[in-house]
């Protein structure tokens, strides 16, 4: 069993998706012209009794700021095995992705079409709280995760350039 609240940030909590959304459509809107990516990604932590996931969603325009909020679920037990950690991340990351449908999306290329030629630019992307580092425990899924978020629509980034599930979601998970 899984308890989930709404999203929430610093200045606004219980948010259903769709005032998500439309934050992500007002910070777009400031400076339709700019370089914008929307970034998705899960951290969780292992409590005493249960597991609590964060899934971060951040707009960012590059170099000129941010606007991000995250979901938390919890989970009414211990995961106890670092695949099945990993594999639940990704899920709620691929997850909160497909709920910026087709018809989502196009409405966020719709507001910058008129300035490509200005610079405008929009891409999707899935951060993986995983590395490939030799002394990382994850890094014999990160194949298998990266298609998973590729399956989605989703450009993939691991650690060092996940910081959206290693450093956003992680620090609301305890």
């Amino acid at each position: 069993m899984k308890f989930q609240k709404g999203f929430q940030n610093l200045s606004k909590r219980n948010m259903n998706f769709e005032e998500v959304f439309q934050h992500i459509l007002s910070f777009i809107k400031v400076q339709p012209n700019g370089n914008h990516r929307l970034i998705i990604g899960t951290d969780s932590q292992v409590h005493s009794s249960y597991t609590r996931f964060i899934t971060g969603v951040v707009i960012q325009r590059e170099g000129k700021g941010v606007w991000a909020c995250y979901r938390s679920v919890d989970l009414a037990r211990r995961i106890e095995t670092l695949q099945e950690k990993i594999s639940l991340e990704t899920n709620f990351t691929q997850e909160v992705a497909c709920m910026f449908t087709p018809q989502k999306q196009k409405q966020i290329i719709d507001l910058m079409i008129p300035y490509v030629e200005k610079g405008a630019n929009f891409k999707m992307v899935g951060h993986l709280d995983l590395g490939r580092g030799t002394k990382n425990k994850t890094r014999i899924y990160v194949n298998e995760m990266i298609k998973r978020i590729e399956s989605v629509g989703l450009e993939a980034q691991i650690k060092p350039d996940s910081f959206v599930a290693s450093s956003y979601a992680n620090r609301y998970t305890k």
